[in-house]
């Protein structure tokens, strides 16, 4: 079963593909993509990445606060979005 993980604080920087290569360490990444702003393009500071469920748990531990080209991930399992009224 897949698992889909938040990673906050990402660098400005850093692309959907890189993204993946980081957590690629922990299992087999599904998808990789860091939001972007629909105005400009530019990275929004986050974004979210799908795995197996082992590797996903094994990464959230591994990478939840560490440096990544000079910031401190954020990494969690992604809450489900709650419907907007």
């Amino acid at each position: 079963m897949a698992k889909k993980i938040f990673v906050g604080n990402l660098p400005f920087s850093l692309t959907s593909e890189e993204l993946g290569e980081t957590f690629a360490a922990y299992g087999e990444v599904l998808s990789a993509n860091v939001v972007t702003d629909r105005a400009t393009g530019r990275s929004r500071g986050f974004g979210f990445v799908e795995m197996e469920s082992a590797g996903a748990d094994a990464a959230i531990r591994a990478l939840n606060g560490k440096e990544l080209q000079g910031r401190a991930l954020r990494v969690d399992e992604a809450k489900e979005r709650r419907p907007r009224n």
